[in-house]
């Protein structure tokens, strides 16, 4: 495979993943491309201008979206001795992160579901929807305390 088709493959599966995340978890284009470029870029630490080269952004639209994910801990700025450009990478422990805080909103919402079982009481009618979340978030709760992630 040539250099220029790797590269072509590379960009698409960085589409892929920028698609992910405008999908399944509302971001924007351009902060999917990002994670999407920093998972597989080679060396794996890139300054702004040159994910901004190769996913194509501008560098005020790139610079938002770096504080951003800098900010929310699955980026991070690295400085090299000498160097006044500021690089970035993926945290080692990105998806870890990603994973538990999709699972302590879930928690959240098993105490709602908690709640809602109170008020509407006996009832079962009212309560087999409710009921239904609740038993399912449990089960998540339980499996991921018995398979906690590990590096």
């Amino acid at each position: 495979m040539s250099t220029e088709e790797q590269q072509d493959r590379l960009l698409r599966w960085v589409e892929r993943v920028a698609a992910f995340c405008v999908e399944e978890w509302g971001l924007p284009p351009i902060t999917g491309r990002v994670l999407g470029w920093l998972m597989i870029c080679d060396p794996a630490e890139q300054s702004a201008g040159q994910i901004a080269e190769v996913i194509q952004a501008s560098r005020a639209s790139l610079t938002s979206n770096m504080r951003f994910l800098t900010a929310i801990g699955l980026v991070k700025k690295v400085r090299r001795p000498g160097d006044r450009v500021s690089y970035y990478r993926i945290e080692d422990d990105a998806w870890q992160k990603v994973i538990q805080r999709k699972l302590e909103s879930l928690s959240a919402f098993g105490e709602i579901a908690d709640e809602g079982l109170d008020i509407a009481g006996g009832d079962r009618h009212r309560t087999e929807r409710i009921k239904a979340a609740h038993d399912s978030l449990t089960w998540l709760q339980n499996l991921a305390a018995r398979h906690p992630l590990r590096r």
